[in-house]
């Protein structure tokens, strides 16, 4: 099992084109631990509008009778992915994954692989 600080260094290291990297508890929108960003990435800010999107997708899911959980959510910019993964193990309850790719460096598919080994090692 990886602390919260070790798997953020562990995706920002791994991840080709990583641009930075929270957990973030989506019932307050507090980042619980960030790595990376900068001055055109403010993560405290994206942690907490993308619990909105989260919660939002709950809902609709719950008016929609869907019953699978969601996996994770790509946002894809001009020039980044943003992913959002789920936390789904006994103690991340709540919580999700966020990592920012440079598009034009980065393997989506390889980035997605090691959010879920990220998220299934993590803990909190």
């Amino acid at each position: 099992m990886a602390t919260v600080e070790v798997s953020l260094k562990e995706i920002m290291t791994v991840v080709e084109g990583a641009l930075g990297a929270a957990l973030v508890d989506y019932s307050s929108g507090m980042a619980l631990g960030t790595l990376g960003g900068g001055k055109d990435l403010d993560l405290t800010v994206a942690a907490a509008g993308n619990t909105d999107v989260i919660r939002a997708k709950v809902r609709t899911m719950e008016m929609l009778g869907l019953t699978s959980q969601i996996e994770d959510i790509l946002i894809t910019l001009g020039s980044q992915y943003h992913l959002i993964r789920l936390v789904t193990g006994r103690s991340g309850n709540g919580l999700f994954l966020y990592l920012v790719l440079d598009k034009s460096r980065s393997n989506l598919a390889m980035a997605r692989h090691q959010l879920k080994r990220t998220e299934q090692q993590l803990e909190v």
